[in-house]
Order: structure tokens, then C-alpha cells, then sequence
């Protein structure tokens, strides 16, 4: 169970996708307060093991935590440039050193992949063109880089990352996601060479938004849901096509 003082009313959105995942439904919650970096991971892990079991619905959670620097299975020490500056947390998601706190909005998912294509490659790119859709819906242009994972906004000399992702999948349960830079103070990013890439700057959707705030990002992302479901459905036929062909 998720602790106490976690759990809050939500919105139950139902799924639209294969016939394998229509029946089931999706929790939508949105935390009022900051949620500290551990306690958030523990409780996604208890509700992994409960999806994995079936006795509780699939989960996507939107929080903020204070200020923390969390290492990814591939970080390098080396990239941590200012040691002392904020915590930090040792994480089980892929990728690199991130930076999170206050005016980030984090999106937590814990998804039963089993249903869902069994492809975490699909399921990261479905990601991106969840962040894709839903700044598309508030009005701002964004896209993929070569240079990494995640979500770019054009800008000058080069494009800029708004939206950092790194996933971890157990036994075909999701832990992890992504987040999205609406307010956040950027001069923490120079504590990290963030995400491992020399030279990469981040964005803020406040900085190509005015006066934009969390609440709205949450709606466009709640709006944009049901075609990222749908992309994992589609990923999942398609898998299941290939196997029946053989």
C-alpha cells in the first residue's frame, strides 16, 4: 500500500487500447505537496509488486520532490561537479545523473507491461510522444535530439531538454518516467553534467510559456493519456501478430 499521507482522491481514466487491457483501469493521481525521494520510490515498488498481483490498478502519479540529484544505473561519479550542493540519491532507473525539485513536474508510472507489448524500447518512445503531445496541446513545438532520450525544444545556438526519461522494468512492471521542466530553477542543472551529456543545456516550459503553471501541464498530459495508452496497445498487437505468424 501507498503510505497514508500519500494516498488522495483521484480520477479513474479508463483505457483504451487491446482487448487484453480495455476492462482495466488506469489511477491518476496528483500529489498536493512535495513527496521526498525515497519514500516516493518505496512506494512504487509496493505498488509494482500490487500490480504484478493483480490486486491493485495500474498507476500513473504526478508529484514534485524537493531538491535531490539521483543516479541513474549508468551515472558517473565524475559528472557530479559540485559534490556538496544537494543530496544525493542512488536510483534503479537507466540513465545518468538528473536533477529534481520544486517547479518540475515528475510523472511516476507503474505499468503492467506484460499486457502492454513487452518491448521497453516502445515503451520509451511512446513516452516521448506522450511529452510530445501534451506540450503540442499547450501550444510549444518539441521533439526528439540525437544526442539523447527525452524531449528537446528548439532554441538558440541549439535545441534544449525539457523532458529528461529513465525507466526501470521489473518482471514486465514499470518503475520510474519522467519529468518535465515547467519553473524549475535551471542553475541547479549546473551542479551535474546532466543526463551525461557535455555541453547539453536544459529548458523550462515557463521560459517558452509565460504565466504557465503545473495544473496546466497536468491537464494536457491527462488529455493526451488515451493516445499514449493507445501506443502501447498498438506496440502489444503488433507483437502478438509476429508471434502468431511464426
Amino acid at each position: 500500500m501507498l503510505p497514508r499521507r500519500m494516498i488522495r482522491p483521484y480520477q479513474r481514466l479508463g483505457i483504451v487500447g487491446s482487448r487484453d487491457v480495455t476492462d482495466m483501469e488506469v489511477e491518476w493521481r496528483v500529489e498536493p505537496a512535495p513527496v521526498a525521494y525515497r519514500a516516493a520510490v518505496a512506494a512504487m515498488e509496493a505498488r509494482a509488486t500490487e500490480v504484478r498481483a493483480g490486486t491493485a490498478p495500474e498507476l500513473v502519479w504526478l508529484l514534485e520532490h524537493p531538491p535531490v540529484v539521483t543516479a541513474g544505473t549508468s551515472a558517473r561519479m565524475a559528472d557530479l561537479l559540485d559534490t556538496g550542493r544537494f543530496p544525493l540519491e542512488p536510483s534503479g532507473r537507466g540513465g545518468q545523473l538528473t536533477f529534481h525539485g520544486p517547479g518540475q513536474r515528475v510523472v511516476y508510472l507503474v505499468l503492467d507491461l506484460a499486457r502492454r507489448g513487452r518491448d521497453v524500447r516502445h515503451f520509451v518512445f511512446a513516452l516521448e510522444a506522450w511529452a510530445i503531445d501534451a506540450l503540442a496541446r499547450l501550444g510549444v513545438v518539441a521533439g526528439r535530439d540525437p544526442r539523447g532520450t527525452g524531449v528537446w525544444i528548439a532554441d538558440q545556438p541549439e535545441a534544449r531538454k525539457l523532458c529528461a526519461i529513465g525507466v526501470r522494468v521489473r518482471k514486465w512492471v514499470s518503475l520510474h518516467g519522467m519529468a518535465i521542466n515547467v519553473a524549475t530553477d535551471l542553475s541547479a542543472f549546473d551542479a551535474i553534467v546532466a543526463c551525461g551529456i557535455p555541453g547539453a543545456r536544459p529548458a523550462r516550459l515557463a521560459d517558452h510559456l509565460p504565466g504557465v503553471t503545473m495544473g496546466a501541464l497536468d491537464d494536457a498530459l491527462a488529455a493526451t493519456l488515451g493516445p499514449f495508452l493507445e501506443r502501447l496497445a498498438a506496440g502489444a498487437s503488433a507483437l502478438e501478430a509476429r508471434a502468431l505468424s511464426r
